[in-house]
């Protein structure tokens, strides 16, 4: 039977897919499909909005129209069910354990120590082959700049990497030389939402309590809109601090450094 009442909605162009309210929902009644968080029945949401605090884009809010009376009864059932379909391992040491229903695994938060990608001393003396099939340097997943919110934990006081997409995979050596021992973000300036790319990075910078901002991006024009789209954030989030600009060529090699 449907009512008027209070209930979630979610605004899909500002939800950009975090799970973060998926968990604190106790009704399991939002899900990450599609790369969005969905509401799954309107039966199934109470409308107090406890999930609104852990958006970190807005993108929920408590509106009042014409719903199904929310069901305590076909809550309890879901939950069960929703249960009995988990699996039973548990996650790999540390990694961090997913919200039940964030569904798509781009959308899910993950720390875990940097193994190294064979760089240093040690990495430089193993065989060629061996360091090639040595660990990543990555610490944290995703790292998409749309994916991740601003308050990730792996941010906190973190050496920062905004690379642009290309460079991973014009420098050879990206992980040994520009990725080790940092969070990194990722995107495309040309293609991508550059007032949405300001607006993360200000709230990054604003909440993270950065160590240090360094930009890598490739001799192309269209890349240099990336250190433009940082200086925009940071003149917004009030801040200031040491920036590196590292840029490299088509062909990987590194062509400039400097810092403003």
């Amino acid at each position: 039977m449907k009512t008027m009442r209070k209930i979630i909605e979610i605004n899909e162009e500002l939800c950009d897919g975090c799970g973060q309210c998926v968990p604190d929902c106790a009704e399991g009644s939002l899900k990450i499909i599609d790369g969005k968080a969905r509401l799954v029945a309107d039966k199934l949401c109470d409308g107090l909005g406890a999930c609104l605090g852990a958006c970190p884009t807005g993108a929920l809010q408590i509106v009042e129209r014409e719903a199904e009376e929310f069901d305590e009864e076909a809550v309890e059932a879901f939950l069960a069910a929703e249960k009995k379909e988990q699996p039973s391992h548990q996650p790999a040491s540390g990694a961090s354990a997913a919200p039940a229903g964030t569904g798509c695994p781009s959308a899910r938060l993950h720390s875990f120590p940097a193994a190294g990608s064979g760089g240093g001393c040690q990495g430089a003396n193993l065989p060629r082959q061996q360091q090639a099939d040595s660990a990543s340097a990555l610490s944290h997943w995703p790292v998409q700049i749309r994916l991740v919110p601003a308050h990730a934990p792996f941010l906190r006081n973190a050496d920062l990497l905004v690379a642009a997409d290309c460079t991973a995979v014009a420098a050879r050596n990206f992980q040994e030389r520009y990725l080790e021992g940092k969070a990194v973000l990722m995107g495309c300036p040309k293609f991508d939402d550059g007032e949405a790319y300001i607006q993360r990075f200000a709230e990054i910078i604003t909440t993270s309590d950065l160590n240090s901002l360094t930009i890598l991006i490739m001799e192309v024009p269209c890349c240099s809109a990336m250190t433009m789209l940082v200086s925009k954030a940071m003149e917004r989030a009030g801040r200031k601090m040491p920036v590196e600009e590292i840029t490299i060529s088509i062909r990987g090699e590194e062509l400039s450094r400097r810092t403003w």
